[in-house]
């Protein structure tokens, strides 16, 4: 946890900027969110894996 924890600080920084309780608690949710998808896209372009999308028939 203190990794991931220092990961967030380090790239969206450790500062919130929000004032009232329910915002400061989404703008965290909005870093780890972030933070979650780009270790997904660097796991990804690490590992060579090429996303396939599903598609709609016509």
């Amino acid at each position: 946890m203190e990794t991931t924890f220092h990961m967030i600080k380090a790239k969206f920084g450790a500062r919130i900027r929000s004032k009232t309780p329910v915002a400061q608690v989404n703008e965290v949710l909005c870093k780890v969110l972030c933070h979650n998808l780009c270790v997904l896209v660097q796991s990804a372009y690490e590992l060579g894996i090429e996303a396939t999308f599903w598609q709609a028939s016509a």
